[in-house]
């Protein structure tokens, strides 16, 4: 009896995993999706749509698309249009919270490093919280 009990706990863990990985896919797919769907806005010009994106924190920083796209062009310039971008490794950093890295290559070619922070909204969609960019290792000006 106890080795029945114990191979069904043991089936039940393997469950539980499968189904928290199943989560954590669906989770990172959905945060890379709202990363998309923001810099195909910004390809777009769509200041609305790539404004939509962001969370509400940001959007109380910046309570207009305007003010948003200004403040992205002026400190994020290579995320606006990227010629090419790749997504890396993907992290939970807290419950409903990821940290998704983004390889991209800018305009005039330059290669640049990009870490997304995004957040689970009440409703359960994936808004960015923030963006940290620098320039790729031995990336010069």
């Amino acid at each position: 009896m106890r080795t029945v009990a114990s191979l069904l706990i043991l089936v039940l863990a393997g469950l539980a995993t499968r189904a928290d990985d199943a989560s954590r896919d669906t989770a990172r797919r959905a945060a890379r999706a709202t990363i998309e769907r923001q810099i195909d806005a910004f390809r777009r010009n769509d200041a609305v749509g790539a404004y939509a994106e962001a969370a509400p924190q940001i959007r109380n920083l910046f309570p207009s698309a305007e003010t948003f796209i200004a403040m992205v062009a002026k400190g994020y310039a290579p995320v606006l249009r990227p010629r090419s971008y790749r997504f890396e490794t993907a992290q939970e950093t807290a419950e409903d919270e990821i940290a998704q890295g983004l390889s991209l290559q800018d305009e005039a070619g330059l290669d640049w490093v990009a870490l997304y922070t995004l957040q689970r909204q009440i409703d359960g969609q994936w808004r960015i919280t923030g963006c940290q960019l620098k320039k790729a290792p031995g990336e010069r000006i």
